[in-house]
């Protein structure tokens, strides 16, 4: 299995009480397709996954799984979970909504000392779907595990046989690089999106970032400047990508992004707690720098440089 373009991780839409919103779904994948995304990576950093029941993700994943074939976007369901019966138990709805791929990133709380111990785990965690394929999303940042992902790659197919590639939101690039030039190497999702141009340039052609959601015009124009040996152009979008991303994380992210959602026509609902509120003055804020830096129209598909 090989993925390619832009895979937004969607977010979780929620009511103003916290409940989710389901209904809000089939809005997402409808957006996303209109806007050449050509996957959804569910549940996962950007889907607030570890705020989230096992039964709600569950219940998430059956409406994506709906909304993504209405739309003909691809789903990845993310199972990560800190327990193996909740794990295996998503892995069971991420099969039965009729995901096309299932991910999962190490637990986070009793943490896989090495890459024989992450194996180990997602073999079991795998298990009761074991012919779907299947993604490392390796995240350290978040996780707090680092393991030798390169030395993971080569043994994973001997327990984990759906095991297909990575997600990989990890800063090493020495090793990245050295995963991309192994013989037969897998489906390598970058998954830095202001760094979009530095994956695109060691070889990688499938992407997963949760400003996808909203800014996939900007990362268009980026792969095709690439494709087209236009490097200044790139550079040009993917630093506007910079100054965008900066500009959302400075005022909380998740939260923030959820926003710019609202503003461009999708309204996912707040962040689930314990993320903070913001106040309107906040958001007015937000929006004003937006908006200052011109992120609007970037974000219109006939802008120019």
């Amino acid at each position: 299995m090989k993925l390619t373009g832009l895979i937004a991780a969607p977010h979780t839409p929620f009511h103003g009480d916290f409940s989710l919103n389901l209904d809000c779904v089939p809005e997402q994948a409808a957006h996303l397709a209109a806007n050449g995304v050509s996957g959804a990576f569910v549940a996962g950093t950007t889907g607030e996954c570890h705020s989230l029941t096992t039964d709600e993700r569950a219940e998430l994943f059956a409406a994506w799984g709906e909304a993504a074939r209405a739309h003909g976007v691809k789903f990845i369901a993310h199972i990560g979970h800190n327990n193996l019966p909740d794990a295996r138990a998503l892995a069971v709805a991420a099969q039965r909504a009729g995901a096309d791929a299932m991910s999962a990133m190490a637990p986070n709380f009793f943490k896989p000392k090495d890459a024989a111990a992450m194996v180990d785990w997602f073999a079991r965690i795998t298990e009761p779907a074991r012919e779907m394929p299947f993604y490392f999303y390796d995240i350290p940042v978040m996780t707090g595990v680092t393991i030798d992902t390169a030395e993971f790659v080569e043994r994973v197919t001997e327990k984990v046989p759906g095991f297909v590639g990575v997600k990989y939101t990890n800063t090493d690039r020495v090793q990245l690089r050295r995963i991309l030039e192994m013989d037969g190497a897998p489906d390598m999702l970058f998954g830095c999106d202001e760094e979009l141009l530095e994956g695109w340039e060691l070889g990688c052609r499938g992407a997963v970032g949760s400003t996808y959601n909203f800014a996939a015009p900007i990362y268009h124009r980026v792969m095709a400047a690439h494709a087209a040996g236009d490097l200044e152009e790139a550079r040009l979008w993917q630093a506007r990508s910079f100054e965008m991303v900066e500009t959302i994380a400075s005022h909380g992210f998740t939260q923030s992004a959820k926003a710019v959602m609202h503003w461009v026509g999708v309204n996912c609902g707040p962040a689930r707690p314990p993320l903070p509120q913001q106040s309107a003055k906040q958001l007015e804020t937000l929006r004003g720098e937006l908006e200052a830096i011109g992120f609007f129209e970037w974000i219109d598909e006939h802008a120019t440089a």
